[in-house]
């Protein structure tokens, strides 16, 4: 039975993948900040009849958190198939009337970059670091960082882009850097199996967009598509089917 860790994953498109994942046989490690809430939702699948999955606390903002992680998960398994990098936060700020602070190049404060930057860029990178052995382990490693179109430099500098106007520069920042650590991960590990992608889901409809967007069965399937992909698949690259719906999926970076 294959393994994968999705970290980030008691809700939203983290814990849909999980789902879907469950149902094509994986044996899911769902990672979540918060141990309660990930146990609550293992036991919402395991209610639905998905067995396979457990509950792991993972801060992928403290490496303490991150090594007990690996050392629990490793204590299981000497494999490691598959891992999400899912958990992400935008940094938005609501003001006192419930509207949205803009993330605004002049007046952001430092402060919300490295919050941020330590979930969004420095977050996986500290996971993969911890987790690369029992990925090295698997036949058919797979590497899923989850990006967002919003990180493309050339979209943005597009104004026939779908969301050219909706700019918030820590955000997209770190999607950026994320990218461009994917594409330096995987030029790494070019001559084993491993492949590794930035995947996009699209706006979809979460906790994180305020329950706007499309539908999160469809997000997560754009996800997991890329933890499935055989040895003739992509690697270092760049997808988002919201974006670019027709042929590979692949948009620019």
């Amino acid at each position: 039975m294959k393994t994968v860790l999705i970290t980030g994953a008691n809700k939203g498109i983290g814990f849909e993948s999980a789902r879907q994942l469950l149902k094509k046989g994986f044996h899911v490690f769902l990672g979540s900040r918060n141990i309660n809430n990930g146990l609550k939702a293992a036991e919402q699948l395991q209610a639905e009849g998905l067995i396979h999955v457990e509950a792991v606390q993972i801060d992928v903002t403290n490496e303490d958190s991150i090594n007990a992680a690996r050392k629990e998960i490793g204590n299981k398994v000497g494999t490691l198939d598959v891992l999400i990098n899912n958990a992400g936060i935008s940094g938005i700020a609501i003001d006192s009337a419930g509207h949205m602070v803009p993330q605004t190049a002049i007046d952001t404060d430092i402060a919300v970059y490295q919050k941020v930057y330590d979930t969004n860029v420095y977050g996986p990178a500290r996971v993969i670091k911890a987790f690369i052995d029992l990925l090295k382990n698997s036949p058919e490693p797979r590497i899923v960082n989850l990006s967002s179109s919003q990180g493309s430099l050339t979209l943005h500098s597009d104004p026939n882009y779908l969301y050219y106007d909706v700019k918030g520069v820590v955000y997209l920042s770190s999607k950026a850097a994320l990218n461009m650590y994917t594409v330096n991960l995987a030029y790494e590990l070019r001559d084993t199996h491993f492949k590794v992608n930035a995947v996009s889901p699209g706006y979809t409809s979460t906790d994180f967009t305020g329950k706007n967007g499309g539908s999160v069965e469809v997000a997560a399937k754009r996800v997991i598509k890329y933890a499935l992909i055989g040895q003739d698949g992509p690697t270092g690259k760049f997808f988002c089917e919201e974006t670019n719906p027709a042929g590979t999926g692949d948009i620019p970076w």
